[in-house]
């Protein structure tokens, strides 16, 4: 009786904690909101609907001066976009990933004794996409010329006072910087002496990006001057990027350093248009981009924990946390092995079996209440579409795969009193593992008064990126997502002209048919469970949107990494692993210890969530950024 009573006092302090006073102040707006991953950024948005321009405006600008900053993305990245029309009432999916290039085939890559494409260099880049993708956004949506949306970036290209993470970041990857002579004429401005990477607050000057950025406002003010509209003269500018001088130079570039682009990869590239991915969870719509990113497993996790009340768990109880680690669990089993390219899958994915309810009822009968499961495999979604699963024998040899190969026990990298006791080989593999699981991305979220909300999550080209020639752009290094063994996942082979199944993943929720809340994350595999209990945080207990971002959440490791690593051992599931904050009670975690999970303790559980909340009943804007990042807003 003592130890429920114990327990019952630790939820309730649990419940009460979301109460109290949030760690960065909420940003609150009546106009408009700008949200995203450097303070710089922010501001671009907000110089943007300043000047009149729409959310779609907005986000551009921030796009573009977060490449600008290298803030874990590059212009040679690619960007995957959820934009709400107040004119049409619908969720429009952007798709401006790149593909894998000409030769980039499984027997290549396996020919040079990878496991996977490579995580660095120019074998790891698919073709640009951002440029595509902004340029995309700004025509079909925006209002303002190129020129007005990238003159913030312009500015900061022609020289900003650089954030000592990104200078400092710089140094520590300086040797690899060196192996590509684009990128040591950028980064390494003071090459020869003891820090060859710029210093915190010194003006960094990026020329070739700028003639880079330059040549594109050209094209786009000569196309007015032949008397082109607003779409024509942008879109002159995007020909000149993946057609024109711009494009010779990337791929020149690219192929001197050893990589594979053509001419016809990028000219052949284009932008994708689609309808997202949804599910209704308790009355609110949530929309996701489809298959070829990990997006669809946080609605299949919403669908499977619709069989639960979670509210009566209550917030980061043991059962709650159980629950959830196991429903993540089972969604990135089959996020594993039947997301890919849906352009390219050998048979059409099960998609519709996925998403269904019945499915998703199926899938939580598994979840164990009293303890970790550990024999959490993909499911057979084919059934719930009246169809054959034609990998009944591959899904077979899954438990071999996933057998245990050693000690399962981890802590993210930043933790770094927790892991000082631990032996070298111990620490470098566990700061390896983290890293892989965290790496990259930022986040962009926008809304307005008139109705545009915008939700992006671009990546790519993070450092220590590979420059492409002279142009300034980092290359993407987005192709280590491909597998080489269709036995790991039949959907996501490297073919060239191929887009891998990405982590990348913007969230919007409709609620009474309006825009509820647009929010996005960066951190790899983590990215979804992230924004599942994020959302849960706001709809199951009331947080809100700044509580949400702040409040600890729990990280599952049973599913496969997506990035980094040399061999399919480097990226194996590890059941049971579960990391938690380190204020979590006492009591929570002998609860949790007792189920069988193995935990491990961090001061951040999450990446910097970025989040907007649309308050109907005031007609006003709520802007949300947690304090994980440099990321923050502006709100008026």
């Amino acid at each position: 009786m003592r130890k429920l009573f114990v327990w019952a006092l630790a939820i309730l302090s649990l419940s009460a904690s979301y109460a109290q006073r949030t760690q960065k102040p909420p940003l609150h707006g009546k106009k408009w909101m700008a949200v995203t991953g450097k303070p710089l950024a922010a501001t671009a948005g907000s110089m943007i609907f300043q000047q009149g321009g729409n959310a779609v405006d907005a986000a551009c600008a921030m796009l573009a001066a977060t490449c600008t900053m290298w803030d874990v993305l590059s212009w040679g990245g690619e960007t995957q976009a959820i934009i709400y029309n107040p004119k049409t009432g619908k969720v429009i999916g952007i798709n401006a990933l790149g593909v894998a290039p000409t030769g980039a085939t499984p027997e290549f890559f396996k020919s040079k004794g990878f496991g996977y494409p490579p995580e660095y260099g120019p074998l790891a880049a698919v073709t640009p996409g951002t440029v595509g993708g902004l340029c995309h956004m700004l025509m079909e949506y925006g209002t303002m010329s190129l020129k007005q949306v990238l003159a913030p970036a312009m500015d900061l290209a022609s020289g900003y006072p650089i954030e000592a993470e990104t200078a400092n970041s710089i140094e520590r990857n300086k040797e690899r910087i060196k192996q590509w002579p684009y990128s040591k004429k950028v980064f390494l401005v003071h090459e020869g002496e003891k820090r060859e990477a710029p210093e915190a607050g010194e003006i960094f000057v990026q020329k070739d990006l700028l003639n880079t950025l330059t040549k594109l406002v050209e094209a786009e003010q000569q196309a007015l001057k032949q008397k082109k509209t607003r779409k024509q003269a942008i879109q002159a500018a995007y020909d000149r990027f993946y057609k024109g001088d711009i494009a010779k130079e990337i791929v020149r570039g690219n192929q001197e350093q050893g990589g594979l682009f053509t001419m016809a990869d990028l000219a052949n590239w284009k932008v994708k248009e689609e309808d997202p991915a949804h599910v209704n969870y308790k009355g609110i719509d949530v929309y996701k981009l489809n298959q070829w990113t990990q997006g669809p497993s946080l609605l299949q996790a919403l669908n499977i924990l619709e069989n639960f009340d979670l509210k009566k768990m209550g917030y980061n109880s043991p059962q709650y946390i159980n629950t959830v680690y196991q429903s993540m669990s089972l969604s990135f089993a089959d996020r594993d092995f039947y997301y890919g390219d849906p352009a390219y899958a050998p048979t059409p994915q099960p998609m519709k079996g996925l998403l269904s309810k019945e499915y998703a009822k199926q899938r939580a009968s598994l979840i164990t209440q009293d303890k970790a499961n550990n024999d959490i495999f993909p499911g057979d979604p084919y059934l719930f579409e009246g169809r054959a699963n034609p990998y009944v024998d591959q899904l077979k040899g899954w438990k071999n795969m996933m057998a245990d190969t050693g000690k399962r026990n981890f802590v993210p990298s930043h933790d770094s009193v927790s892991i000082a006791m631990l032996s070298p080989s111990e620490k470098k593999e566990r700061e390896e593992y983290m890293d892989r699981l965290w790496r990259g991305t930022t986040s962009v979220e926008a809304a307005d008064a008139e109705g545009w909300v915008v939700s992006i999550t671009p990546s790519g080209g993070w450092l220590p990126a590979c420059i492409a020639g002279n142009t300034g752009v980092g290359m993407s290094q987005r192709m280590q997502s491909f597998v080489l063994d269709a036995s790991l996942n039949p959907f996501n082979v490297v073919a060239p002209g191929k887009r891998p199944r990405v982590t990348l993943t913007p969230s919007m929720a409709l609620k009474e048919g309006k825009p509820y809340i647009s929010f996005a994350v960066q951190g790899g595999d983590t990215q979804d469970q992230n924004l599942l209990q994020f959302f849960l945080n706001m709809t199951e207990f009331g947080m809100t949107v700044q509580q949400a971002t702040e409040a600890a959440n729990v990280n599952t490791n049973q599913l496969w990494l997506s990035l980094g690593g040399s061999k399919p051992g480097d990226r194996k599931p590890k059941p049971g692993e579960i990391l938690l904050g380190r204020t979590t009670p006492a009591a929570t975690q002998d609860g949790l210890k007792k189920m069988g999970y193995k935990i491990s303790l961090g001061d951040r559980t999450s990446g910097p969530i970025n989040a907007i909340f649309l308050d109907k009943k005031h007609g006003s804007i709520w802007g949300g950024s947690s304090n994980n990042g440099e990321d923050y807003g502006i709100g008026w």
